[in-house]
């Protein structure tokens, strides 16, 4: 069974979301505290993890953060704050998906379903090749680990999935609603937004100078094109 942790300190609204997890046989813990939220995504087994912004003691963005620097797993923001820098900066800060709240508890749980297979899909590394190796960088899929020069590059897991994904697909060109709908699972009437934010992050880390990409190119009008 499936671990899901719900950090949200409205306790209707995080009793909403358990339920719907429960019927559709989701293991769900609740934490309606910031920073016992984090302690236990960082101590506990689970899953995926679904943090609201605004906690007591430490807000959504500081969880994500920390979260991200020591897990794989996917993180869920369900917010009131519906700003596009909010979005943003969740995207930059390791979150996987962006839900505003009012929100439909079946497509939080759809959501879910589909970070959950992805993350399977890509951490089984069965179908993937075990290494690709285009100059002086190499992606190695099972471990999902990458190399510059020899020195490993640290990638949150969405980071992680967009960089393999496209350099399993040299030299063709994806749009960005194609590589939301291929990497997070959904279609284009989600928040794209986040895939310039990740192509962004990823540039900074494997780019030599990221204003004149020579792996991940845009190409204008388009879309972004994994070069070799």
């Amino acid at each position: 069974m499936k671990q899901i942790l719900i950090i949200e300190d409205d306790h209707y609204i995080a009793e909403l979301q358990r339920d719907y997890f429960l019927l559709h046989d989701y293991g769900v813990t609740i934490s309606h505290n910031g920073l016992e939220g984090l302690n236990m995504a960082l101590t506990g087994s689970y899953d995926l993890v679904i943090v609201d912004l605004q906690l007591p003691e430490t807000d959504g963005f500081d969880i994500c953060k920390r979260i991200r620097e020591e897990l794989d797993i996917p993180i869920l923001i369900v917010s009131a704050k519906k700003e596009e820098i909010d979005k943003i900066r969740g995207f930059g800060l390791g979150a996987d998906d962006f839900v505003t709240k009012p929100f439909s508890p079946n497509e939080l749980v759809a959501r879910a379903k589909a970070h959950l297979a992805r993350y399977e899909r890509y951490t089984g590394g069965k179908s993937k090749p075990d290494s690709i190796d285009i100059r002086e960088l190499s992606i190695q899929a099972s471990s999902r680990r990458v190399f510059l020069h020899g020195k490993e590059i640290t990638l949150t897991a969405k980071e992680f999935e967009v960089l393999l994904f496209l350099a399993m697909n040299p030299n063709r060109v994806f749009n960005k609603d194609e590589l939301f709908e291929r990497i997070w699972g959904m279609d284009s009437s989600g928040d794209i937004a986040t895939v310039t934010v990740h192509i962004s992050r990823i540039r900074e880390k494997i780019e030599a100078d990221p204003s004149n990409p020579q792996f991940i190119e845009t190409v204008w009008g388009a879309g972004y094109r994994f070069t070799v």
